[in-house]
């Protein structure tokens, strides 16, 4: 990135349908003082004649900071609605300016107040420049949700292969402005009322995964995430992840959290993709590799699952080293000696975990066990 622009903020003008005369009397005073209006050739062409504008470069954020940098004076930049909800204001904050918002009702707002939906039953999810796949992680029976920068075809696609075909679905184009219509057009917002499979955010069924064997099995999987402890906004690492079934759950908690998939096996890797997006969490990352040389130059986490490679010299010593939490799972002798030897070490608590389920012997009912597993954690 280049150097961020210091010679004065810059106005973010959010701007809807309804043009130059829905804005407010303080956003039409930025705008008419600025020395020049930065935007979308849509958005542009909402201004007063003799205004002087230029459109974004293309690709925009390639080029934004030495585009910004070299326009002199007051700058105004248009942006949908809301510039905060997945629009540039957002992008211009994240990058370092000073910014002044002056915001217009979003689209989601609008969509809202025409069906009636209030804001705390509705699930907007933005797949602007993003994978449709983040939709599949709010599907819920009855759920109300609004999609903003979907394609229909794609949005319709994606119900069907989840179950989800007989939802209700409506399209709003153009809301606020006075071409306003239901059915699609130009800055469409799907509404959809959900009807399909039930699916929760965490203790998700083994079955929900695409997997080899190697998956983290749900009753180890919930004690293992009871103790990783996620917050919103939190940062995993599920090192020698298999079927990335914990790194997805982690995700799916809140759509702050992020997590990264560390997998030695390219095609295991593979498989952990098609699970995030099949379960909604496409933003996972993937990281193909052996640990501890895997683990050079991530983002330092909050917390860790080392799922396997528990016996690979300096691996758990590399996860310690972040100083982030840690829980560890270990189903051999030897890297049952590891999480032993860590535990004298480092504290924290060391526990069995064996599950058996009820299955048919004989004409009876008996428990059959699955392979105990040994469990260390540190907060």
């Amino acid at each position: 990135m280049t150097e961020v622009r210091e010679k004065s903020p810059l106005t973010v003008v959010g701007i809807g349908a309804d043009g130059w005369p829905g804005l407010s009397e303080r956003a039409k005073e930025a705008l008419l003082g600025a020395d020049v209006v930065v935007g979308s050739p849509r958005q542009l062409a909402y201004l007063p004649a003799g205004m002087k504008s230029e459109p974004w470069p293309s690709p925009l954020l390639p080029g934004l900071d030495a585009f910004l940098a070299e326009r002199e004076g007051r700058v105004c930049v248009l942006a949908s609605g809301d510039p905060l909800l997945s629009g540039i204001g957002t992008t211009l904050i994240q990058r370092g300016y000073d910014v002044e918002v002056l915001p217009a009702l979003s689209s989601a707002t609008l969509a809202r107040a025409k069906l009636g939906w209030s804001a705390e039953e509705t699930e907007v999810v933005t797949v602007v420049g993003r994978a449709i796949s983040r939709v599949n992680r709010v599907l819920t029976p009855g759920r109300k949700i609004l999609v903003l920068g979907a394609n229909a075809e794609d949005l319709l696609d994606l119900l069907k292969a989840r179950g989800y075909g007989k939802s209700r679905v409506t399209a709003l184009s153009d809301l606020g402005g006075p071409e306003e219509r239901v059915g699609p057009g130009t800055l469409t917002v799907f509404a959809i009322e959900a009807d399909g499979p039930a699916l929760p955010l965490t203790g998700l069924p083994d079955d929900a995964f695409e997997h080899d064997g190697q998956l983290t099995k749900r009753d180890l999987r919930a004690s293992a995430l009871a103790r990783l402890a996620p917050t919103p906004g939190e940062l995993l690492w599920d090192v020698g992840a298999g079927a990335g079934s914990v790194g997805i759950e982690w995700s799916r908690i809140h759509p702050a959290n992020r997590a990264i998939a560390i997998e030695r096996s390219p095609e295991r890797a593979a498989r952990i993709t098609r699970n995030a997006h099949a379960l909604g969490v496409p933003e996972l990352d993937v990281v193909i590799g052996a640990a501890p040389d895997a683990l050079d130059g991530l983002t330092r986490p909050h917390a860790i699952f080392v799922g396997g490679g528990l016996t690979v010299p300096g691996l758990l010593d590399a996860c310690l080293a972040t100083g982030a939490r840690i829980v560890a799972h270990g189903v051999t002798l030897e890297s049952e000696q590891v999480l032993a030897r860590a535990y004298g070490e480092h504290g924290g608590e060391l526990i069995r975990v064996g599950v058996e389920q009820a299955a048919p012997l004989g004409g009876f009912t008996g428990w059959t066990p699955a392979r105990a597993v040994t469990q260390w954690s540190k907060p």
